[in-house]
């Protein structure tokens, strides 16, 4: 089966600026890693779960917010590593300090048979859509200027 993921990309404008919420992966293996990094909150799903139900579902699970708007359908864009994911734009505004994730359990440190728990999303962003497309996951930059495109900026 393909992998594949769904996700919200909400943005909001501060003084005529476009802004977009991404998060950071949380773990050890992301712990120093900021260009490249950054995702809008999505998550995989199975190909009997209709894509935007998971969406709305894992932007609840890495973010704790519910988030509902005027959803616009992205173009699905594939992430490196072969993934597509399928997107929704929508305006909002949440205060990105106050993100609470769901965890995953990995052995860490490797080999050393000791496991812990870790956040799925370490921290939230408002982010220019420069600095985003910086930021982001390859692959899914492309979702920035499908936004810009759909807003007439």
């Amino acid at each position: 089966m393909k992998k594949q993921s769904a996700g919200i990309l909400v943005y909001r404008f501060v003084n005529d600026h476009c802004e977009v919420l991404l998060i950071h992966p949380g773990g050890p293996l992301w712990k120093k890693r900021d260009r490249d990094a950054w995702s809008i909150p999505k998550g995989e799903f199975d190909d009997d779960e209709n894509p935007f139900d998971a969406a709305i579902r894992e932007f609840k699970e890495e973010t704790g917010h519910d988030i509902d708007g005027d959803f616009r359908e992205m173009e699905p864009v594939i992430q490196k590593g072969g993934k597509t994911v399928y997107a929704w734009a929508v305006e909002g505004d949440l205060d990105a300090s106050d993100i609470t994730s769901n965890t995953f359990r990995m052995e860490w440190p490797p080999k050393s048979g000791y496991y812990q728990d870790f956040p799925e999303a370490d921290k939230a962003d408002w982010i220019s859509l420069a600095e985003a497309q910086e930021k982001m996951f390859k692959g899914q930059e492309p979702l920035i200027d499908q936004l810009a495109d759909k807003l007439g900026l």
